[in-house]
């Protein structure tokens, strides 16, 4: 697998004229989006759980071997705060099962104000089956101080820890968890803002280049959407590894 390079969600309407023609209508987004992208993270998921029938839906508008990575639920991550993660985890498996071979990654994003708790962490990482990619991207400085442990729980279920960067800075440690990767951008001091400049997406593929081969699977989404800004950057991401040699899944023409 390539390294995948999309951006976080397809349905923002300020991509009109620009990814998306005029005139297309909104129902034919996700066609038009697989024809420059490979892959997408689904973040819609993460405000309201679609049904199993809509992630068939997607399966059927998709064509075979693009990934769509999926956004865990706030009710799991935000308002349960992982506790009790059975009958969640559970829901949600069962509902991405509709997407069949397009299924990607599952993403945990933790609230800011979530403290360490490797406690509640490691056991809703234990209600993932094995064949199912889990990526954490955690925001509170405590689970920084617990690095070693933290690291272990993650490798024993062969979690990787999400690279997130916001004002085109790492904000997380850079720490390979897991043979494959996940990468998140959330907005870069180029302008006009959210972009990010070809020095700061250089430096991160780079990264990225160092930490992985060519043949491990990295996910790397872009989610400064405002004015077609993660359109553009994901497709200058994806020129700046494929000038380090890596293979890079399709992206739009410059």
């Amino acid at each position: 697998m390539p390294l995948l390079v999309g951006t976080s969600g397809w349905q923002y309407k300020d991509w009109r004229g620009g990814l998306y023609p005029s005139e297309q209508p909104q129902r034919l987004w996700l066609e038009e989006y697989v024809r420059h992208f490979a892959t997408v993270e689904n973040n819609n998921a993460f405000y309201r759980l679609p049904t199993r029938e809509t992630f068939v839906s997607w399966r059927e508008r998709t064509p075979e071997g693009f990934v769509m990575a999926v956004k865990a639920s706030r009710y799991l991550t935000h308002l349960k705060r992982l506790r009790d993660p059975q009958e969640p985890v559970s829901r949600l498996l069962d509902r991405t099962a509709g997407l069949g071979d397009r299924m990607g990654p599952v993403l945990l994003q933790l609230p800011p104000n979530f403290r360490a708790d490797l406690g509640a962490l490691n056991a809703c990482l234990g209600c993932f089956p094995g064949s199912v990619r889990v990526a954490v991207e955690l925001r509170h400085p405590s689970w920084w101080e617990v690095g070693g442990e933290l690291r272990e729980v993650l490798e024993r279920h062969g979690s990787a820890l999400c690279w997130a960067d916001r004002g085109s800075r790492p904000v997380t440690p850079l720490w390979r968890t897991a043979s494959w990767g996940y990468v998140r951008f959330h907005g870069g001091t180029a302008q006009p803002p959210p972009h990010y400049g070809r020095q700061a997406l250089g430096s991160w593929a780079r990264r990225v280049a160092d930490a992985w081969s060519d043949e491990d699977d990295v996910f790397v989404y872009f989610n400064n959407d405002m004015g077609g800004a993660a359109v553009v950057d994901a497709a200058r991401f994806g020129r700046e590894a494929s000038a380090l040699g890596r293979t890079v899944s399709r992206t739009p023409p410059r």
